[in-house]
């Protein structure tokens, strides 16, 4: 166990350690991510999971750790590590190395934390570690319990997204509560012991030019992070309900996530030079069902226009974006399987990038009948473009929104004008 000290004294009596699975998974077992999580691999979800002091009084560390053992006998995948095949492509070893857990006090009160309202200081509460430069010894997945002066407490998940979209982190999640309340969940069968993708041989035809909703990045090799051209920053606002309801009937479209992607991309097209961005990349929860129990399965697509969308009629985008996505999951997937799985790409932020998290059961949380009073969620390794990620501000189909923006360090008080100005919600 390892301790240290954040030099800014919020965040102090930092120790490290690790838990994994209860059993042994097995020799040579092996999980190889599909083509789409690897498309996905140079991003990271990190959330924060707030509770009151009544939630977790009294539970030691060891206590909450003892359910994770359980829990990873399932999620053996999450335990491993990073290896490459031969052919280059990426695949875990499920060694059981396990995962990182990160114990943290906070010289502030929860109700304190929560009133200061800055996006930047929620990076101190998730580990920020990205896979690499040494992948054998970077851990996909990391906790960290940080405890606060009145006795709250917030865990931070970070999850590298190569595992599975936000949909499945929050399934891993809450599954993590079903185990607390006595589920004993079932083996995994099947498990794989050589290598298929890694090992194929098969070319599919070339594609002639890249999906709109990639964009490639030089080399990373094995440290997984690709380097923006420009310091990016984020911050968040809450739309609340009945703002929202305003925005909604100016617009005439129903849908809160489109209404609030049509009047941000039109504030991003005022602030930037050019009538653009005439393409933005959409993501929200699929249909189909993950063939095993994480998995990027989301929605990647894509919304065109010709005409300048700083003039346009935000209804129409609204109705765009509701209405036209297209969507470019098989073409990411053959672009991404005639590489062999060796490329380097980004998706979030290679276009303004428009992520929902409707469907995300993000507060399904359960500590012995303790919910969540908060959730937060943002996204690391975002590209230039900049990405917009709209989450519920509560539980129970709370009508209200949290927009977290990550863009370029100097668009961010001009939106903020824009937005303000024009909406009245920043």
């Amino acid at each position: 166990m390892v301790s240290s000290k954040l030099e800014d004294g919020l965040i102090y009596n930092i120790k490290l350690s690790s838990v994994g699975a209860a059993r042994v998974t097995g020799q040579d077992v092996v999980y190889e991510p599909s083509n789409m999580d690897l498309a996905m691999k140079l991003h990271y979800l990190r959330g924060i999971y707030y509770f009151d002091s009544q939630a977790f009084q009294d539970v030691t560390i060891y206590k909450i750790k003892e359910p994770m053992f359980i829990w990873f006998n399932y999620f053996y995948m999450t335990n491993g590590r990073f290896r490459r095949a031969e052919s280059g492509r990426p695949y875990i070893k499920c060694n059981d190395c396990g995962v990182r857990f990160i114990e943290a006090q906070c010289d502030k009160t929860l109700e304190e934390w929560l009133e200061m309202k800055d996006t930047s200081l929620e990076k101190l509460l998730v580990s920020n570690q990205v896979l690499g430069p040494e992948l054998a010894f970077s851990p996909p997945v990391l906790i960290q319990h940080t405890k606060f002066k009145c006795g709250g407490i917030s865990l931070g998940l970070s999850w590298a997204h190569v595992l599975g979209d936000v949909f499945s982190t929050t399934e891993f999640w809450n599954f993590l509560g079903k185990v607390v309340g006595g589920y004993q969940p079932p083996e995994p069968l099947n498990l794989a012991h050589s290598l298929i993708k890694a090992n194929s041989t098969q070319t599919l035809q070339k594609i002639v030019e890249d999906p709109l909703s990639i964009k490639r990045v030089d080399p990373v090799e094995d440290h997984w992070i690709a380097n923006a051209s420009c310091k990016l920053e984020s911050f968040s606002i809450h739309v609340t309900a009945s703002k929202l309801g305003h925005l909604q009937s100016r617009i005439g479209i129903q849908g809160p996530f489109e209404s609030l992607c049509a009047i941000i991309w039109q504030s991003i097209s005022r602030i930037r030079d050019g009538p653009g961005p005439k393409v933005v990349t959409i993501c929200k929860k699929g249909e189909e069902k993950k063939e095993g129990p994480i998995g990027n399965t989301q929605v990647i697509g894509v919304v065109k226009v010709d005409d300048s969308i700083r003039d346009a009629n935000p209804s129409e985008l609204a109705s765009l974006i509701k209405n036209e996505i297209i969507d470019e999951r098989l073409k990411i997937d053959e672009a991404i399987e005639n590489e062999h799985g060796v490329s380097d790409v980004i998706v979030y932020g290679a276009n303004l990038t428009f992520v929902s998290l409707e469907g995300a059961d993000l507060y399904g949380f359960d500590w012995k009948g303790h919910k969540p009073k908060n959730v937060s969620y943002f996204i690391d390794g975002v590209g230039d473009a900049g990405t917009v990620l709209v989450l519920p501000d509560g539980p129970n189909d709370s009508e209200g929104r949290i927009v977290t923006m990550t863009l370029p360090e100097d668009e961010i008080m001009k939106l903020k004008n824009e937005l303000n100005n024009e909406w009245s919600i920043a």
